[in-house]
């Protein structure tokens, strides 16, 4: 397997969960609920990217 398929599902966790843990900052307390809720997202980011296949690239964006 390439190395896009695995770097496309880990950018999309680190920005669901970067953005999950960002707004469940925004009181200066990360509680239980929302550490829960980040692992969530990211989780969920893994395995909706995984998912989706990869586009295939034509012979002239090859060149």
């Amino acid at each position: 397997m390439k190395i896009g398929s695995y770097a496309k599902s880990l950018v999309a966790a680190v920005v669901a969960g970067s953005g999950t843990l960002g707004t469940a900052m925004a009181d200066d307390v990360v509680t239980t609920g929302e550490w829960v809720g980040v692992a969530l997202a990211v989780l969920g980011a893994l395995g909706i990217v995984a998912a989706v296949p990869n586009a295939r690239v034509s012979d002239d964006l090859r060149r």
